[in-house]
């Protein structure tokens, strides 16, 4: 569990985060959506020592990540996988070798127990027979998917995931959601996804988040979501006509259960 506990961040005089409070439980899709502006990067960069808020305390299971020394903060960083925006896969290695990168740099692992774990997490994502390829050989979808076996290589208790769905056709998109839901649910990670699709909202939101301005604006899950009476968070994920009859169609069968 990660808790936040009146965050605040300010750059050259303008606050960008408000007195965040909010819990990210483990085995749960954690959402952190708004709009562009609204802080929600800044916020995944607090949570993951990017950068260091002005006050307030980011809890990982009781440890204050804003009071561990070198030696405390290097073993919570073992315990985080992080998925980028781009994948950030290194061109010049093999989808095995971006598996085995993190295994080498930071655990006491055999070189054989390395080749067991990557060939592992590669098959955990459907991706086995792809080993041997360059990252520019293989599709964006696929790209994202050693992402994300990179990821949970090291076996990690938090994952963070940065707009895991950008760039991606909607078919690929719902596979890296339900992915990224199932290995969530599996191995019981404490997962929060920065994202602006609202199919990923709307299908794998556990629990949802929205950033109004700097401020924690609203607090639900996906069903919530949809029978929500805060304006400006409907405004913002119902602003298509395709969401918004899907609203108007949750809050009728709603009135109809009520009758």
């Amino acid at each position: 569990m990660i808790e936040v506990k009146n965050l605040v961040k300010s750059f050259e005089g303008t606050t960008v985060l408000h007195n965040i409070n909010c819990v990210f439980n483990p085995g749960m899709n954690n959402l952190i959506i708004g709009q562009s502006g609204s802080g929600k990067t800044v916020l995944m960069k607090c949570l993951i020592g990017l950068v260091r808020p002005d006050q307030g305390e980011i809890l990982y299971n009781d440890r204050n990540l804003l009071k561990l020394n070198t030696k405390e903060t290097r073993k919570l960083r073992e315990e985080i996988g992080m998925l980028f925006q781009g994948s950030a896969l290194f061109d010049s290695m093999t989808v095995k070798e971006n598996v085995e990168f993190p295994l080498v740099m930071f655990s006491n692992m055999t070189t054989k127990e390395i080749n067991r774990r990557a060939m592992f997490c590669l098959e955990r994502v459907n991706l086995k027979e792809a080993e041997n390829k360059f990252p520019s050989e293989i599709s964006g979808g696929m790209q994202k998917r050693v992402a994300i076996a990179r990821a949970i290589s090291l076996n990690p208790r938090y994952l963070f995931c940065d707009e895991p769905n950008s760039g991606l056709d909607p078919q690929t998109s719902i596979l890296i959601d339900e992915l990224i839901n199932d290995i969530t649910k599996e191995y019981n990670i404490t997962t929060i996804v920065n994202t602006h699709d609202m199919n990923s909202v709307l299908g794998i939101g556990d629990n949802i988040i929205f950033l109004n301005k700097g401020k924690k604006e609203w607090v639900g899950n996906k069903d919530q979501i949809l029978t929500s009476h805060n304006e400006v968070l409907n405004d913002f994920v119902f602003a298509s006509p395709l969401f918004k009859s899907v609203r108007e169609a949750a809050i009728d069968i709603n009135k109809d259960l009520k009758i």
